[in-house]
């Protein structure tokens, strides 16, 4: 007799919390759909497995032992990708057999669900003939912009410097200056083009789940998939999909903060943090110090051991710093920043503008200042101040504007203005999240599709095609 068996899928993160967060995320929410959930990880910044008793855990060698992956570069990510390669094969090898005697008491493995940096993973699954699908822990609007730059490099590399604040030809709003690749002497290396190219090709994949909202970005999404031709299907916000919240920090969160909030009065705190994995100088550091404490405003700001250049924590911060400012603020080393976000003393937020933190923030009605840093940051600061309206693009960082610009969002009409505006941006999006939403609706599909995903055979080509009605979200499949 056999044996009835639920379906499982294995997820495989990028090691760094921008990129665990949303994965685990996802896993979670597929796990409420029935799904058995498997989170192959590195090694390194392995998550806290207490904090999900409902996964499986399963720790790949990536090799990083003696190293220092503090900061993700190339050379690290590639040798990452290269080491797992093995320990996945044969795990998953391992899996595949078992599943192949009847009488095993397990759950038939349905599909690989992967971060696009870990694109390994692709070759894996292509070599034992498994499905697999590729999780965007980013903005459509980045992935467009990135595939519009390498697509033709020359017709935008190199550039001057007195170009900078120029627009770039078909990304509007885009300019020079919100290149999304790190440029070297106003250029892009080529491994740096090979790497975004890599982490860009789908490969094999069947299919694509994104962290975005069909409502939110539906005019990008179907514009990439028409260059993909596979299934997209964008769930989120995942943090708001999840049905209960399991913290996903690889940090030790601070909680003290919450009971300094609790004193403040509502509406009255801005919050500043820069994200778990940028550096900045001592200067910078020195110059948000002086231009916060001279707005007068209430502040809780993270300080990460590590992120001030030089510096372990706050020792940087400049002498008389905090005899001026006293208890007006707060500073810690890490923070739960969800709960932050969702506390009524917080009125705006000074952040990076990395993806988790931009959607965090948009679906707890908190506007922004805008201070990206690398990567995807600088495409989502511009959407958040030119397009969306609901941030403060902060141009210089000098304590004169970063004082202006504090006490423009938090005391003048402007930032009344973009609190109006992001009110209704949550709005929106969380009617995408109801029953008959996009958001809700795509998930329903997505967990069809993975249903019905053939075992034991080389994946499908399929083509897609998103229904540009935000009413609709089918996807028409042809196999």
């Amino acid at each position: 007799m056999k044996i009835q068996r639920r379906l499982r899928v294995v997820l495989v993160p990028y090691p760094f919390q921008g990129h665990v967060t949303p994965m685990l995320q996802l896993g979670s929410i597929l796990h409420s759909q029935g799904f058995s959930v498997i989170v192959a990880h590195t090694e390194y910044s392995a998550p806290n497995y207490s904090n999900h008793p409902e996964f499986v855990f399963h720790s790949m060698n990536d090799g990083s032992h003696g190293i220092d992956m503090s900061f993700p570069s190339l050379e690290n990510t590639y040798s990452m990708n290269e080491n797992c390669k093995a320990p996945l094969r044969n795990y998953l090898a391992r899996m595949m057999e078992e599943d192949e005697e009847e009488d095993v008491q397990g759950d038939q493995l349905a599909c690989i669900i992967y971060d696009n940096v870990m694109f390994f993973v692709d070759d894996v699954a292509t070599q034992l003939r498994l499905p697999s699908i590729v999780l965007r822990t980013f903005s459509a609007a980045y992935l467009n912009s990135m595939l519009t730059i390498f697509q033709e490099p020359e017709k935008y590399l190199p550039f001057e410097e007195s170009q900078l604040l120029d627009p770039l030809p078909e990304l509007h709003p885009l300019r020079y200056k919100d290149l999304t690749f790190p440029a070297i002497d106003n250029t892009v290396p080529e491994p740096v083009l090979e790497f975004c190219r890599a982490m860009s090709d789908i490969g094999s994949s069947v299919a694509t789940i994104w962290n975005t909202m069909q409502d939110l970005e539906n005019t990008m999404l179907l514009r990439l998939q028409e260059h993909y031709k596979v299934p997209f299907f964008p769930i989120g916000p995942f943090h708001k999909m999840v049905p209960s919240i399991s913290s996903t920090s690889i940090l030790e969160e601070d909680r003290s903060c919450i009971e300094w909030l609790d004193k403040q009065a509502p509406n009255s705190v801005l919050y500043v943090s820069l994200g778990s994995l940028v550096r900045i100088d001592d200067k910078e550091l020195t110059e948000t110090a002086w231009g916060l404490a001279n707005s007068k405003q209430p502040f809780l700001w993270v300080i990460r051991p590590g992120s001030v250049s030089g510096f372990q924590c706050a020792e940087a911060l400049p002498d008389g710093f905090e005899k001026m400012v006293g208890e007006r603020g707060q500073i810690v080393k890490w923070a739960p920043q969800k709960q932050v976000l969702a506390h009524p003393a917080i009125a705006g937020f000074f952040t990076h503008c990395g993806w988790n933190s931009t959607l965090e923030s948009i679906l707890e009605e908190v506007p922004m200042i805008c201070r990206p840093l690398l990567a995807d940051q600088f495409v989502n600061a511009r959407y958040l101040s030119q397009i969306y309206k609901v941030g403060l693009e902060l141009e210089v960082i000098e304590r004169t504007v970063i004082e202006k610009t504090v006490r423009k969002l938090m005391l003048s009409e402007g930032g009344k203005d973009l609190k109006r505006r992001v009110v209704e941006m949550k709005q929106n999006i969380v009617a995408g999240m109801q029953m008959d939403g996009s958001s809700q609706k795509n998930l329903n599909d997505l967990v069809d599709f993975i249903s019905s995903l053939p075992s034991r055979c080389s994946p499908p080509t399929p083509v897609a095609i998103m229904c540009s009605n935000h009413t609709s979200s089918k996807c028409i499949i042809e196999s």
